[in-house]
């Protein structure tokens, strides 16, 4: 319950810090819905029609208000309800982050595990050495470079656009797969530099030694009492990076043309769209620290020491 109530404070938090920047920023979105050859007048009547010629303190108690009975407002750009947008495009970045998690683990976790137990060798020098220059690497050229290269060179898959999977399952996982690349690369990198030190730390342990003693195959020690016993930083750090990956999918979702969430949120900030910029970081926000609420329950059940200490 204590955690709970912080999310919504944090959420909270987010969305008042939000609210007061955007109307620190130059422009007037009333200016900008009715065009530019708006009279001074026609500029004013949107005005009081959206409620923008109220004082801030009204506005912002006015949209808390409306977010509470599951009013988010209307888009002043696109004239639609804000939580119609957001249903629209909230699951296809749900489907670019999971997917992109999902990658990241299966590709992360045993790669790391190889690395630890090829430790100091060319394998773990190789392996370290990769991981470090895919963080080293920004998003936004990753993905121009992953584009170029499967996209525009080899032609082996499309380089952008969107079409569903009930449309076309087989275009639609060919589009999913370059940005899914380019969103995991770092995930998977982190998971890879975490599980060697998680693995390497927990190998050395006495219970280890004693399973090998008894005569455990090293198969049976690596799946009963390391893997296991490296899970907790492993989740840790993948409940972070899934939060970051919602800020990473903005510059995705551009390269690629995939309407998301992170579009939306682009698209509202170019045109000063209060209500539509507001909803977008109040469901971004929430599933950050959604992300990171399901990592304290899965470490609970990984390591009940940590539910008992929260429990306390």
């Amino acid at each position: 319950m204590r955690r709970l109530l912080l999310a919504v404070l944090l959420v909270l938090g987010a969305v008042t810090l939000v609210f007061i920047l955007l109307h620190a920023v130059p422009g007037d979105p009333a200016a900008i819905a009715v065009g530019d050859f708006a009279t001074p007048a026609q500029i004013q009547a949107v005005r009081h029609e959206l409620g923008l010629d109220r004082p801030l303190p009204v506005q912002y108690v006015t949209w808390i208000a409306g977010v509470a009975h599951g009013n988010f407002g209307e888009s002043l750009s696109l004239s639609t309800p804000v939580s119609q947008l957001l249903l629209q495009r909230l699951p296809h970045t749900l489907e670019l982050v999971l997917v992109s998690v999902v990658l990241g683990l299966c590709c992360g976790i045993p790669i790391g595990v190889v690395s630890a137990l090829r430790r100091a060798g060319p394998v773990d020098i190789g392996l370290s050495a990769l991981s470090l220059t895919t963080l080293s690497i920004p998003t936004y050229v990753s993905g121009t470079v992953v584009v170029l290269l499967f996209a525009v060179r080899l032609q082996w898959l499309p380089a952008s656009g969107y079409v569903s999977f009930a449309q076309d399952p087989i275009g639609h996982i060919k589009l999913l797969i370059l940005p899914c690349l380019t969103l995991a690369a770092p995930l998977v990198a982190s998971v890879v530099r975490f599980t060697r030190s998680s693995v390497l730390e927990v190998i050395s342990q006495d219970y280890v030694r004693t399973a090998r003693g008894k005569g455990l195959q090293e198969r049976q020690v690596l799946r009963r009492h390391v893997l296991r016993n490296s899970l907790l930083p492993i989740t840790t750090i993948v409940g972070l990076q899934a939060g970051n990956l919602l800020g990473g999918a903005v510059i995705i979702e551009i390269i690629f043309a995939w309407p998301g969430l992170a579009t939306l949120l682009f698209q509202g900030i170019g045109s000063h769209d209060y209500p539509l910029v507001q909803g977008c970081v109040l469901v971004i926000s929430g599933l950050f620290i959604l992300f990171n609420l399901i990592v304290d329950i899965v470490n609970g059940f990984i390591d009940p020491r940590m539910a008992y200490g929260a429990a306390r």
